[in-house]
């Protein structure tokens, strides 16, 4: 792939032989952004299990404690009550058969879904859609539930959700590039607890085995992934 001269600089900055620390990384990932707008700052990370197995797939949610730098676009499935209630938490979509409607024919202007537990046979119709997105309605991710309310707005507010590929890796936005080295830090390490935590029992041999940084169309940075506590003692010593 051809690389623009902006990046290419860009990436010589990096030293691809070095893993380094969650700050070092994101002081690099800050300096190395080459876009003129606000870079989304994102981690990606290579797991040791086998997706195709029902017992190692790694799912969850996360609450990042800086949020993600940007709203996310909510629907909610619900109807009567629920519906009114979702629309006052600040959905930006609420309905039943005519949002399944919707995607069915395309539509997919949203970041996450919320569903009360009455509307699921509806919205099997466009599981297959849905579900390969990541935007498929789970119980487990407490986007199945009856408090519509708190659903919207811990998404709102920066609860993430995070599932691992068919490559076995995982994908996740901790914040923007306008954001302080501590904060994404501290978003970082948030994101990590929660893959951790997630491991399944079926995972043999190391589990967390690649971890890289990187902004909106800028350079990768390896991150250590061996770091897993006191992720800020360096910086604060710095």
């Amino acid at each position: 792939m051809q690389r623009s001269k902006s990046y290419r600089k860009a990436a010589d900055v990096i030293d691809r032989s070095k893993l380094y620390t969650p700050s070092e990384a994101v002081k690099l990932a800050k300096e190395t952004t080459n876009v003129k707008f606000d870079a989304t700052v994102e981690v990606a990370m290579r797991l040791g299990v086998d997706p195709r197995k029902a017992d190692q797939m790694v799912r969850g949610v996360v609450n990042l404690p800086h949020g993600t730098g940007k709203t996310a676009r909510v629907i909610v499935f619900a109807s009567g009550a629920k519906a009114e209630e979702a629309a006052a938490a600040g959905a930006d979509e609420v309905g039943t058969d005519e949002l399944v409607a919707r995607i069915q024919g395309g539509w997919l202007d949203f970041d996450a879904a919320i569903a009360t537990p009455d509307q699921m046979a509806k919205i099997g119709r466009i599981a297959r859609i849905l579900g390969p997105r990541g935007l498929m309605p789970n119980p487990k991710t407490g986007t199945v539930t009856m408090d519509v309310t708190k659903a919207v707005q811990d998404i709102k507010g920066g609860k993430i959700t995070f599932r691992v590929d068919k490559h076995s890796n995982l994908h996740l936005i901790i914040g923007k590039a306008s954001f302080t080295e501590s904060q994404l830090v501290d978003n970082y390490a948030a994101v990590l607890d929660e893959v951790l935590r997630a491991k399944p029992s079926a995972s043999k041999g190391k589990y967390l085995r690649k971890v890289i940084l990187t902004t909106t169309m800028g350079p990768g940075v390896p991150v250590d992934p061996n770091l897993v506590k006191n992720l800020r003692e360096d910086q604060a010593e710095a």
